[in-house]
């Protein structure tokens, strides 16, 4: 069975997405721990409540960066952990991490990267005026948001959005059963490293009219998803 750590600082909406398909699917894969940078934040409930371990730490604790890391890695081996995904956590990773794990972390970003990397995300999408919106999975390297892509699922902006309105919808499309299912599916599930492939046709995504962009990190097509009430074609 293979292990995973979940990196989040905040209200842990994609780890609970996360979780959720990943008891419902019931794949040979499991959670290991959850690494937080904020102790208090609601991500720890989340975990508690999941009968996952966690580990909460105060950066500032730390002489330095690498420092943190290194006693994160402790924790990641001490649980044999093989990889970690990232669900809202608000740090770059460092060398030291990045070195121990490279071609094994995967983030969960607010945008269509590569537009709109970094903080704030939605805020800099709806400042610029896009008409579409939306989430990027992506493999982790050592620049700000510039992995290999996985998964994007593009969200229509409305013209009575507002900022917050958006960050809301979109904070429920990161939540879809389907972000949890691709991540896991094509992460965990023994998919290889290697060249992405760019697979652009798909169905409607929340009543919405668009493609997603799905990337493997090999040259193998995608199998045929899971029946679902929205429609992903590989």
């Amino acid at each position: 069975m293979k292990k995973f750590a979940i990196f989040a600082s905040g209200s842990g909406t994609n780890f609970q997405a996360i979780m959720d398909t990943l008891k419902k699917e019931q794949w040979q894969a499991e959670a290991a721990i959850v690494i937080c940078d904020k102790p208090g934040a609601k991500v720890l409930e989340r975990a508690e409540k999941e009968g996952i371990p966690s580990f909460a730490f105060t950066p500032k604790a730390f002489p330095n960066k690498a420092a943190f890391e290194q006693t994160i890695i402790e924790q990641l081996r001490l649980h044999e952990v093989e990889w970690i995904f990232l669900a809202g956590y608000m740090r770059l990773i460092g060398p030291t991490l990045l070195e121990a794990y490279r071609g094994k972390i995967v983030n969960i970003h607010p945008s269509l990267l590569p537009a709109f990397p970094g903080l704030d995300a939605i805020g800099q999408a709806y400042q610029a005026g896009v008409k579409v919106a939306g989430i990027t999975v992506h493999f982790v390297d050592e620049g700000m948001d510039t992995g290999p892509i996985l998964l994007q699922a593009p969200h229509p902006v409305l013209l009575s959005d507002t900022a917050g309105i958006l960050h809301d919808r979109l904070a429920l499309l990161a939540a879809q059963k389907e972000l949890g299912d691709i991540v896991l599916f094509d992460v965990v599930d023994g998919v290889p490293q290697g060249k992405a492939l760019d697979l652009s046709q798909c169905g409607p995504v929340e009543g919405f009219d668009a493609r997603i962009t799905a990337a493997r990190p090999d040259n193998r097509r995608l199998p045929s998803p899971r029946t679902s009430s929205r429609r992903f074609c590989w």
